[in-house]
């Protein structure tokens, strides 16, 4: 059966009530409550989109991850009640897409999770390319120097948007709001974002040529020809 929305926690009665309040909203959503039944909900199912715990019962949110990015390029939103920086920090570095804090809102987190849906229904674009670089937007693949580089999924929506809008400096408000589908996003979450492709598709990634910063403003993409 295909779900819009997974939800992989140990507190079970969160877990259900989440799961019940996105049902209700128009968000087809299953919980379970542990790494394995994760796994075994993969093999009968599907999800668009995940909502995982750090600390499971049967094992870590981040291994979870990590073996997840093996075979799935699905967001994978963390929610935890852990409040460290280097929390933050480890989830988004192992393909996490986004960080959301427990306790949280359920109207906002159901309107986070429709537009991260929402974002990746899929387009018609076409691609990208200077010689050095190349985009499909279409299969989502990004090449560099004649090797592919992987990104997560929302690593690629943004580095899709800021080609968009190429030569135009696109402030963090923006992106927040056109990338993320949400006004909550903090520096701090876009800036890891932002260093990760910059690792991915710069030759010097702390001297960009692609997607230089404009202090006080935002970020600018600058295509490699120019």
């Amino acid at each position: 059966m295909k779900y819009n929305c997974l939800i992989v926690d140990d507190e079970k009665v969160l877990a259900d009530s989440t799961a019940e309040y996105f049902n209700l909203f128009g968000i087809s959503t299953f919980a379970v409550y542990g790494a394995q039944s994760c796994r075994k909900f993969f093999e009968y199912n599907t999800a668009e989109l995940i909502l995982l715990d750090i600390n499971l019962g049967d094992g870590s949110g981040f291994d979870l991850c990590r073996e997840l990015r093996e075979t799935t390029d699905i967001p994978i939103l963390f929610v935890s009640a852990r409040t460290s920086d280097d929390d933050k920090i480890v989830a988004l570095n192992i393909g996490g897409d986004d960080y959301v804090q427990k306790p949280y809102s359920l109207g906002v987190l159901s309107a986070k999770v429709k537009a991260v849906l929402k974002r990746c229904a899929g387009s018609g674009r076409a691609c990208y390319s200077d010689g050095n670089l190349f985009v499909d937007f279409g299969a989502k693949q990004v090449v560099v120097n004649g090797r592919t580089v992987k990104l997560t999924a929302l690593e690629f929506r943004l580095l899709a948007f800021l080609i968009e809008n190429k030569g135009r400096v696109v402030s963090k408000s923006e992106l927040f709001d056109k990338v993320w589908g949400s006004k909550f996003t903090g520096d701090g979450t876009l800036n890891v974002h932002v260093r990760k492709i910059r690792e991915a598709i710069e030759s010097e990634p702390n001297a960009p040529k692609y997607i230089v910063t404009v202090w006080g403003d935002g970020y600018k993409f600058v295509g490699g020809n120019e």
